[in-house]
C-alpha cells in the first residue's frame, strides 16, 4: 500500500513539475501498451527498451502500466473478439505462419486471440490516450495548480521553515 501511495504522490509531483506535457502524456500512452500487454512477454521487454531510447517520462509509464493492467482484465472479452477477427483474416494467414516459424517472434504469443486483441487495441488507443492526457495535463496545470499556488493555505505552508528546508533538500538531492 505504501508503494502505491508513493507512486501516486510521485505522479502528482510530476504533474506539478515543469516537465513537458508531451513527455508525461507519452509515458501514459506507453503505460497503456505495457498495461494491456501480458506480463513478462516479449512485447513488454521491447516496450521497456523503447522507453529508454525516447524522451518519455518513465515514472508516468509505470504508473500508467499499473492502472491500465488493473483495467485490462475487464476488457479480456473485447480483446478476445478483436484478436479472433484479426487472427482469422485470410490475407494474414501467410504472414502469421511465417512469423510463427521465425526464431524469436513466437515468444510474443501473437497466436493467442487475447494477446493479439490487446496489442491491436492498445496501438489504436495509445494516440487517443496521448492526446487526451496531454490536454488534461495542460488543463490541470492551468486550472488546478495555478489556483492552488495562489491560495492562502499554500502561501502559509510555503512560508514555514519546514517547507524551506524541504525545498532546499529537494533541490540538492532530487
Amino acid at each position: 500500500m505504501t508503494l502505491l501511495l508513493k507512486q501516486l504522490f510521485g505522479f502528482l509531483k510530476l504533474l506539478n513539475s515543469d516537465k513537458g506535457e508531451s513527455q508525461i502524456a507519452a509515458g501514459l500512452a506507453c503505460g497503456l501498451i505495457l498495461g494491456f500487454a501480458p506480463s513478462f512477454s516479449l512485447q513488454t521487454v521491447i516496450m521497456i527498451i523503447v522507453l529508454f531510447f525516447f524522451r518519455v517520462q518513465i515514472g508516468a509509464a509505470f504508473i500508467g502500466m499499473f492502472f491500465f493492467s488493473i483495467v485490462a482484465w475487464v476488457f479480456d472479452p473485447v480483446f478476445n473478439s478483436i484478436g479472433q477477427v484479426v487472427l482469422e483474416l485470410s490475407p494474414l494467414n501467410g504472414l502469421f505462419s511465417i512469423m510463427y516459424n521465425l526464431p524469436i517472434v513466437p515468444f510474443t504469443k501473437f497466436y493467442n486471440s487475447i494477446v493479439m486483441g490487446s496489442l491491436v487495441l492498445s496501438f489504436i488507443l495509445a494516440p487517443v490516450v496521448f492526446l487526451l492526457s496531454r490536454l488534461m495535463i495542460v488543463k490541470y496545470r492551468v486550472a488546478v495548480f495555478e489556483r492552488f499556488q495562489q491560495s492562502k493555505f499554500f502561501k502559509a505552508v510555503k512560508a514555514t521553515s519546514f517547507y524551506k528546508w524541504y525545498a532546499k533538500y529537494d533541490s540538492l538531492y532530487n
